[in-house]
């Protein structure tokens, strides 16, 4: 099958072209669009969890046991829901080459469950390093839907969650950071780009994780800039909606005022009318 036929089915199945190698189900099949809205929440705790699969198989006091079942956990659950929603929505193989995303980020989940200790191979280490990133962009895309006027809330409760993990994070791996507070404000100046200086990683464990926690505060303070500006411009034609309205009736009311005058000068007119009719007859009469 070439190309154009995958990206002609792919804009015809969900109304608009495949970006990222991601699609949402089609609108016009509800079902198959409740489906994915029912998973959006468990897959994305379910890709959450890899970020601490991620540091828990490169910290050497614990089991990778612990790592290998959270990536399992994280690709049974994006298979499930990517095949359900595949089923309901009645193309499922088209469905599944539209989101070829989501059927590479399973592979690779389930390759860093079987690959060895990050702590031991290099080559594992950027392996989960790619799947990580590829994770990451998941998750973004996940959250999109929350990028409108009442969405605000929920993204702003995410920052302050993803910060708090992101403090306990760098509570846990970096040694500098005795209590959570120091934990917390290292991942606020890391999240925020800021770095003032008096907290930095300093092992490369910490160092890896704050290449995420940058890639996060990006992702997540783009999102609720996102949020707010989707409020602004929907107050803005919100206003200028109800001005146009406002004309509209304006103008509707003058035209029932000019209507009911108009009905009320018909009888009027009518009489004159006929009374006009009536002197036309009878200058005829008289003139014959």
């Amino acid at each position: 099958m070439s190309w154009r036929r995958l990206s002609l089915d792919t804009h015809a199945f969900g109304g608009a072209p495949a970006r990222w190698g991601l699609l949402r189900a089609p609108r016009e099949n509800q079902r198959a669009a409740r489906v994915e809205r029912r998973w959006r929440w468990p897959l994305l705790l379910a890709l959450v969890a890899t970020i601490p699969a991620f540091y828990v198989d490169l910290l050497p006091q614990t089991p990778s046991s612990v790592a290998v079942a959270l990536y399992v956990a994280a690709a049974c659950t994006l298979a499930a829901a990517l095949g359900h929603v595949a089923i309901v929505s009645g193309a499922a193989l088209t469905h599944l080459r539209a989101n070829a995303t989501d059927v590479l980020l399973i592979a690779g989940l389930l390759m860093s469950a079987a690959l060895p200790s990050s702590e031991h191979s290099s080559i594992a280490l950027s392996a989960r390093l790619g799947v990580a990133f590829l994770t990451l962009a998941r998750m973004v895309w996940t959250v999109q839907h929350l990028i409108n006027r009442g969405g605000l809330g929920y993204l702003l409760l995410t920052s302050l969650a993803v910060l708090g993990a992101c403090g306990v994070g760098f509570r846990l791996l970096e040694p500098t950071t005795p209590d959570l507070a120091s934990g917390l404000w290292l991942a606020f100046t890391t999240a925020a780009t800021v770095g003032y200086g008096d907290l930095v990683p300093t092992t490369p464990a910490s160092r890896i994780f704050a290449v995420f926690v940058v890639l996060l505060g990006y992702g997540v303070l783009s999102l609720v800039t996102a949020a707010i500006a989707a409020r602004w411009i929907e107050t803005e034609e919100r206003r200028i909606e109800r001005q146009i309205l406002r004309d509209m009736r304006r103008e509707m009311a003058a035209l029932r005022r000019d209507m009911a005058a108009l009905r009320e000068a018909l009888p009027a007119a009518a009489v004159l009318q006929r009374q006009a009719v009536r002197l036309d007859v009878q200058q005829a009469v008289e003139d014959q």
